[in-house]
């Protein structure tokens, strides 16, 4: 009573499942592995945060690629802040997902060499195109605190058409960019500001980043592994009500061979 499974309905219905398990536990692993890397992160995140902060000079030099390792690593630097070659980054937003810039200043170190500070989020100008109204950069020597964070590419932003920007605003926050533009040793990766805070509380400072929360990964991939696990016992309760309505068709006709009907449905 078992021939049906030979039919052409019955290969096809049986191929199907037996893509879709390994497909559906694949997937599973896939946002298992997600879940895994946000864990991770988060334990990199608080562990930097809650470290000793360190001077800059540690941590990086010029043309130096921040190691993941560094992400968010609390640090300090001394120097003056270059208001003159200040920029600003497009397309960036705050605490509130409004859009705005990000204020970028070069902070000059006691040996001559330079330090890209982010000191934070100020709305865009009702012209686009127009440099936004920034809060002066305090005077003097001044010791900033914040999170190291590494260089912006074009790769891992997605950004590539990087021409055309109106003056002394960019795209990426990149030291290699702004060395060539200052003419100066730029410290590799940039400082986001902590400390002082800004009087006013702008430009607004970068917050804390998210490392509490693990998304909805986890489930995610538990939810594949039971689909997967569902589909050979839905083809199992699929094969044995082909059989039993065979079996009853059979019946009916007094033992005569039933006509191969299309496969049964949940």
């Amino acid at each position: 009573m078992y021939r049906f499974l030979l039919s052409r309905q019955w290969v096809i219905l049986t191929l199907i499942a037996l893509v879709l398990v390994p497909t559906m536990v694949e997937l599973g692993f896939w946002q298992f592995h997600r879940h895994e890397r946000r864990v991770a992160q988060n334990a990199l995140i608080a562990e930097n945060l809650q470290a000793k902060p360190l001077p800059i000079e540690e941590l990086t030099s010029p043309g130096h690629t921040v190691p993941r390792a560094d992400y968010w690593r609390r640090t300090t630097a001394t120097g003056t802040f270059d208001t003159a070659h200040e920029v600003v980054v497009r397309r960036r937003t705050n605490a509130d997902d409004r859009q705005g810039l990000m204020v970028l200043t070069p902070l000059v170190l006691k040996d001559g060499r330079v330090v890209l500070v982010n000191r934070g989020w100020v709305p865009a100008a009702p012209d686009q195109k127009a440099y936004p109204e920034v809060p002066p950069a305090p005077k003097g020597e001044v010791t900033v605190t914040g999170r190291l964070k590494a260089d912006e590419t074009t790769d891992a932003s997605g950004i590539k058409d990087l021409r055309g920007l109106p003056d002394r605003q960019v795209m990426l926050i990149n030291s290699a960019q702004q060395a060539e533009l200052l003419g100066r040793e730029v410290l590799g990766g940039y400082l986001e500001q902590t400390a002082p805070e800004p009087a006013g509380n702008t430009p607004e400072l970068v917050p804390e980043p998210d490392h509490d929360s693990i998304g909805a990964h986890m489930a995610y991939a538990v939810q594949w592994w039971l689909f997967a696990s569902g589909v050979p016992v839905g083809w199992v309760i699929l094969v044995r009500r082909e059989k039993r309505d065979r079996e009853a068709a059979a019946d009916t006709d007094g033992g005569a061979e039933a006509p191969e009907p299309a496969p049964a449905t949940v």
